[in-house]
Order: structure tokens, then sequence, then C-alpha cells
């Protein structure tokens, strides 16, 4: 692999000012110091493992691509800058976690995954290895006010990837003649759903089965992406698929664990940047909220006999569900709403954007993190080829758990990240494969039980 003086410093940059959805987060880490603001990925490779030195030799040779992951905040919390950081240094942001033997492994993985951040640093790598003598994994975690989802893919495929990652669907530049309606569209759409995420009688959230341990656990799952394309055959998108076979596997999932679901309510990061904001820092996300149908009503022809049972709500059809997601995000693959999440990341004030993420983010409204996001056609490191990635969400506390969807190559692998105390949660990406077949299999014949 290419190696390089770990000390070798990249061209300095001037300040850059921290963006309004970067504050949110460094204030809502400020008011509540006790939880993990940190998200990330997982890299499964094959190949001998590299040495720790060599590692950090590798990732300081990589910074000169990323020179602002060599930066810090400064400035206070009413005029945050990034930085550069002359106190830098490759070693308090690459470690090393050696795993026991083959049993080993699972209490390695997390470990990394739940390894303090060094002191004053933002990120981190972890080198995971020692299972088995040609096989290991790097995990890059990074604390959510320095990237989004989108920023840390761009990492990941500065320092491992090969290949473009799947086209994103941005705006077209805006025109001045239009910006009373965009301004009109815009104003509309915070206010769906900021009422949306008021409370309605009558209708109850998922409540966490138990106590949180505060342990983090990832459960993996994968499909060929054609799988999900296929699914999408009858409309909507690759991600409505997914989001589709999420309702139906945490259906399955409340009834074997036991964990009742009366209505679920997904979190959904939207990338916002413009066509000219690639970077590789910052946060240009905003959080849309989605009710899953986990839970809808059985539509049964007239003067037909009741099903049998207790006439449960869990007899969905898979077809049905994805038609219920379509309905909602159909508006949302448009370009005049897209246009409007834009110019909402953009010109909306300090506080106003952390009141509506603390909003969007709080359990009383939200139940579930999910993203989604495209990687890159193939990676390595040396001779070593990236053999699989699990995305790691943000994990906010009282949330059920975390899922993550990514594309790498020809695979669409899902992950999900919870808390050690949810029962049965290794179940959920096998639950997750089991309904994107499903899906797909309706959608083949085209029918639509009942």
């Amino acid at each position: 692999m290419p190696v390089s003086d770990p000390s070798a410093r990249p061209t300095p940059l001037p300040g850059r000012r921290a963006h309004a959805v970067d504050r949110a987060f460094l204030g809502m880490e400020r008011r509540h110091p006790d939880v993990r603001w940190d998200a990330g990925g997982v890299a499964y490779l094959s190949g001998p493992p590299p040495s720790l030195a060599d590692l950090r030799a590798y990732v300081g040779f990589r910074l000169g691509a990323l020179p602002l992951l060599t930066s810090r905040v400064e400035g206070g919390a009413r005029r945050p800058r990034w930085l550069p950081d002359p106190d830098f240094t490759v070693d308090r942001h690459v470690h090393e976690v050696v795993a026991d033997g083959p049993a080993g492994w699972d209490a390695a993985l997390h470990t990394a995954l739940d390894a303090p951040f060094a002191p004053g640093t933002y990120w981190g790598v972890w080198l995971i290895h020692g299972h088995v003598p040609d096989e290991y994994a790097v995990c890059y975690r990074f604390h959510h006010a320095c990237q989004d989802g989108s920023a840390a893919a761009l990492t990941f495929r500065a320092m491992l990837g090969e290949g473009e990652p799947s086209a994103r669907p941005v705006p077209k530049k805006g025109r001045l003649t239009g910006l009373p309606r965009r301004v009109g569209t815009a104003v509309g759409l915070t206010t769906m759903f900021l009422a949306g995420s008021l409370p309605v009688r009558g209708r109850s959230r998922a409540a966490a089965p138990v106590a949180p341990t505060g342990e983090r656990r990832l459960w993996r799952g994968r499909v060929p992406a054609d799988a999900l394309r296929r699914a999408a055959a009858h409309g909507g998108s690759a991600h409505d698929v997914h989001l589709a076979a999420l309702a139906g596997a945490l259906s399955a999932w409340s009834a074997r664990s036991g964990v009742p679901l009366p209505r679920v309510r997904a979190l959904l990061p939207v990338d916002a940047r413009r066509p000219n904001e690639e970077q590789t820092w910052g946060n240009r996300c905003f959080a849309l909220p989605l009710e899953l149908p986990v839970r809808l009503p059985v539509q049964r022809p007239a003067r037909t006999a009741p099903a049998r049972g207790n006439g449960s709500l869990d007899a969905v059809s898979p077809l049905r569900r994805l038609e219920h997601v379509m309905a909602s995000t159909r508006r949302l693959r448009g370009e005049a709403w897209r246009q409007a999440i834009q110019d909402l990341v953009r010109y909306m004030p300090d506080r106003p954007t952390e009141w509506y993420l603390r909003r969007m983010l709080s359990p009383r409204v939200t139940d579930v993190m999910a993203t989604s996001m495209p990687i890159a056609d193939k990676g390595s490191l040396g001779d070593s080829r990236v053999t699989g990635v699990a995305l790691l969400p943000l994990l906010v506390p009282g949330h059920l758990f975390g899922v993550g969807l990514s594309y790498f190559g020809e695979w669409a692998e899902t992950s999900f990240v919870a808390d050690r105390a949810l029962p049965h949660g290794e179940l959920l990406p096998e639950l997750w494969e089991q309904a994107v077949g499903e899906l797909g299999g309706e959608v083949e014949t085209g029918s639509a039980p009942m």
C-alpha cells in the first residue's frame, strides 16, 4: 500500500464557518453530553491485515485529499468555525482492536463500535483483526457535527473506494423569478412536517422495550441490488422498496419479540447539497419523518367471511405496504420539493434549525433512524479487497434502532444498529431480506392478496 510520513501535514486551509446543521449538533452535544452523537461505517476486507503503523501511514497519506479532516472547531457557541488543527496527529485518530481468535470477532467489532474518541478528536478509525488470518475490517466513526452520511461516503471513497457512486438527484439551478414560489413551498413543507409531529389523541407510539445499556450492536443483511430495483418496477424507487420491506420486517419482529408497535415513524435524512458542494466535511442534510406501514387495516371484499383468527391488522400485503410508502414519498421525489429542502438547509437560521432537529430526533416524534447511501462500485486497501460495507447510523436515545441501506458493487446491504438490550434484534436483517423477497414475488406476479 502507499505509505507516507504520518506527520506530513496537508496544505492548511482558511477557516470555514460551521453550517447551521453543524451548530445544531454541537449545541445538542453541549446540552446532552451523555448522548453519543456519532455515526459511521464498517468496511470488510479480504487479505492479510496491515500493521497499525502501516494503516496510520496510509491514512496520513490519504489525508492529502481530505484536508478538512484535520480541522477542529473554535469560536465558542455563537460563532463556531472549522479551523486547521495545529496539534493534529494521525496516531490519535487511528487505533487497533485485536480479536481473541475466531470466537472473539463479535467482541472486537463491538469494542470498535463503542470505543470513545480520543480527547479533542471528532473522528476515528479502528483496525479490527485477529479472528482469521485473511480477513479484517476497518471501522470509521465520526461526530455528526462534522459530517453527514453523504460527506462520510465521500470520505470512504477517498480512503478505500474505486469507481463512481450512484447518481444522486439534485435540483436544477434555481432562478430568481421563481423565488416567491420557492419560499412558499419551503414554508409549506416545514409546516406540514411540523404539524405531523404534534401529538394526536388516540395514537400511541412504539415504546422502548427495556432500559438501554449504552452498548451498541450491529447486525447485517444483504440482497442483490437488482432485487430492490426489480421490486421498484411497480413504481417508486429502490429506497421505497427498502422502507416497505422494513415495515414488513418490523411487523414480523414485533410478533416474535412481543414488542407492540402501534405506530412506527422513521426519520429520513435527505442530502440537500447543491451540485457545487461535493465536500467531505460538514452537514447539508434535512430530516423528514415518514410513518412506516407496519400496521394497516386489512381490506376485504364485501360479503366475504371474516378472516380467520382475531382480525389482526398484521395480514397486510407487501405490495400494499409499497403503495403506501410510494404515496408518502411521491412529492419528495419531485424537483420542487427537493429545491424546497435545499433552500431550507441553506437559509434557515440557527435557532429554528436546532429546534427542528431536536423535535425530529425526539423519540416522542420518531422511532427509527433510516438512512441510505450509495458507497462505491468497489474498494481496496493495498492488495486487500473490500468485500462488503455496513453503515452505522446515528442511534438516537429512545429510538428502537438505526437502519442503514448501502449500495456497494452489486449488493444492497442493510445494517441495524441498536442497543444490546433490544430483544431479538439479530432477527431484523433476515426478516428484512425475507420481506424484500416477498415484495419482489408479488410485483412479478402482479398479485396483492388482502
